[in-house]
C-alpha cells in the first residue's frame, strides 16, 4: 500500500513540474491574444466610413447608400465599392441626402444592393 502512495506521489509530482514553460513565443504568441505582464494592450478605435447601398439605379448610373446616423460622407468624396471582400467600383458622394441615407454616382463598375461603400 506504501508502494501505491508513493507512485502516485511521484507522478503529481513530474505531472506538474513539465508544465512550467506554457507560455507561447515567437510568432504564435501574437495570434493567441495574449500578452505578458511587461506588454501593455492597445486598443484603436475604427475610424473607417462604412455604408451599405440599399438602392441600384443602373440607367442613372447612381446608388443610394445608408451610413449609420451621424457618420456621413462628405460632398465630393469619392469611395470604393466592395462585394465579397472584392473592390467592384468607385463612387462619388453627390446628395441629396435623407436621414442616414445619401446618393452617389457611379464612375466605375457596377454595383447591387447589399455591397458595401468604405473610404480606403
Amino acid at each position: 500500500m506504501r508502494f501505491v502512495a508513493v507512485l502516485a506521489g511521484v507522478l503529481v509530482i513530474s505531472g506538474c513540474a513539465g508544465k512550467r514553460n506554457a507560455q507561447p513565443q515567437g510568432p504564435d504568441h501574437a495570434r493567441t491574444g495574449t500578452t505578458s505582464p511587461s506588454q501593455k494592450l492597445v486598443v484603436t478605435p475604427a475610424t473607417a466610413l462604412v455604408g451599405k447601398v440599399v438602392q441600384v439605379n443602373t440607367a442613372g448610373r447612381f446608388v443610394v447608400l445608408n451610413f449609420p446616423l451621424g457618420r456621413l460622407p462628405a460632398l465630393e468624396q469619392r469611395m470604393n465599392l466592395y462585394r465579397g471582400g472584392l473592390k467592384v467600383g468607385e463612387v462619388k458622394i453627390t446628395g441629396p441626402q435623407d436621414d442616414d441615407n445619401i446618393v452617389a454616382d457611379l464612375l466605375t463598375g457596377d454595383s447591387v444592393a447589399g455591397d458595401q461603400a468604405r473610404n480606403d
